[in-house]
């Protein structure tokens, strides 16, 4: 993509593509969604995105999860404490 591409006019007709309504769209020629389909599927996490997965064991999952809807804060906020614990101790 170049500077031309982002300044280039769009000839598409939004307002006839957003006075359609999904009633109107034929979805016959999409093959079904088999069990085989998801059984050779692969998970594609970009690789932004992939440096923030942690894995974690099932029993704490389940326990910070029994903590409350926000346990992904809470787990955070465990962790922060761990961090700040360690540094005063190397401090000491």
């Amino acid at each position: 993509m170049n500077r031309d591409d982002l300044n280039s006019t769009s000839l598409t007709n939004w307002a006839a593509l957003e006075s359609r309504s999904e009633e109107n769209i034929d979805y016959s020629d999409i093959p079904p969604l088999t069990d085989d389909f998801f059984e050779r599927a692969t998970l594609y996490i970009p690789a932004e995105q992939a440096h923030d997965l942690v894995q974690l064991d099932p029993d704490v999952k389940q326990w910070f999860q029994a903590q409350g809807e926000q346990y992904k804060t809470l787990i955070n906020s465990v962790l922060r404490q761990y961090i700040e614990s360690t540094q005063t101790q190397r401090r000491a």
